[in-house]
């Protein structure tokens, strides 16, 4: 399976946030969040061992189940995205060995941690990858049990953050558990805005020019339906199609020089099932 250039420098850019939002913000503060960077904050005051080389072990053993059960290309995107983890951790660790916290203020770092964590991760989870770690798990229980990926990473995030009384304080496993909490709303947010599309539908004399822009231009389908003015009782054609934000913006320019007076009405459209993103790979 090969990854695209595009890809591969979206899995860079993911993981940087990702390992950035850990080292410089979860760990200072001993944030047990659900995460494999969360367990190993836990994990490391029991094992003698450096945070990068737990990360890549725990790693390779999550990522040989997300292989056998999710997929090739899932498994192949997450070994790459995975080996960044510890890779930039252990960049942070040479040259910022000795971090503490940015703000001085656990809640500060807390939203700082979920708003570049989330983004980094829902890079990845829109390219059906994962950083790897209990993301692997996360994504297990989304594809069997139909919960969403941020359900998914709380209802595991939330045993890991009980497991830091035993060896932080009851403050730390509170504050970890709240933000697990919100965490996993602030990623399905991300998540979503990813999937977020534009249903337009156009009523026009010039709906034969509109739809073959569409379909030719554009390289979407088109759905015509026959209305009925309700004033005039006159015959129209409505055109209807479901594009990206960029695509939007190209097909409302051409309406607006084909036809002045067509009536375009616009709504939102969060999820698409079906074959509608292959068809613009035709």
């Amino acid at each position: 399976m090969k990854i695209t250039k595009k890809e591969f420098i979206m899995m860079l850019g993911g993981m940087f946030l990702m390992s950035a939002a850990v080292y410089y913000e979860m760990m200072p503060n001993n944030l047990v969040l659900g995460s494999l960077s969360g367990l190993v904050l836990v994990l490391v005051k029991i094992i003698p061992l450096p945070v990068s080389t737990i990360t890549f072990v725990l790693n390779m053993i999550l990522l040989v189940i997300g292989y056998i059960f999710i997929g090739r290309e899932f498994g192949v995107k997450t070994v790459l995205a995975s080996l960044m983890l510890p890779m930039y951790l252990r960049i942070f660790e040479i040259l910022t060995p000795h971090v503490e916290s940015l703000s001085g203020n656990i809640v500060i770092d807390l939203v700082c941690f979920m708003i570049v964590g989330g983004a980094g991760q829902a890079v990845l989870f829109n390219m059906n990858a994962s950083s790897g770690g209990i993301d692997i798990v996360a994504k297990l229980i989304n594809k069997y049990l139909g919960f969403k990926i941020g359900q998914s990473i709380t209802i595991i995030g939330v045993l890991i953050s009980m497991a830091a009384i035993f060896v932080y304080d009851r403050e730390t496993m509170v504050i970890s558990l709240v933000g697990t909490l919100i965490y996993g709303q602030v990623l399905d947010r991300f998540c979503d805005g990813f999937h977020v599309r534009k249903k337009v539908s156009i009523l026009s004399k010039e709906h034969e020019k509109i739809q073959n822009y569409i379909v030719k231009e554009l390289r979407r389908g088109a759905t015509i339906y026959p209305a009925y003015g309700g004033l005039d009782h006159a015959e129209h054609v409505e055109v209807v199609t479901i594009l990206e934000k960029n695509e939007y913006g190209k097909l409302l320019s051409f309406i607006h020089e084909t036809d002045e007076h067509a009536f375009v009405t616009v709504s939102t459209v969060n999820e698409v099932v079906g074959a509608w993103n292959t068809v613009k790979s035709r």
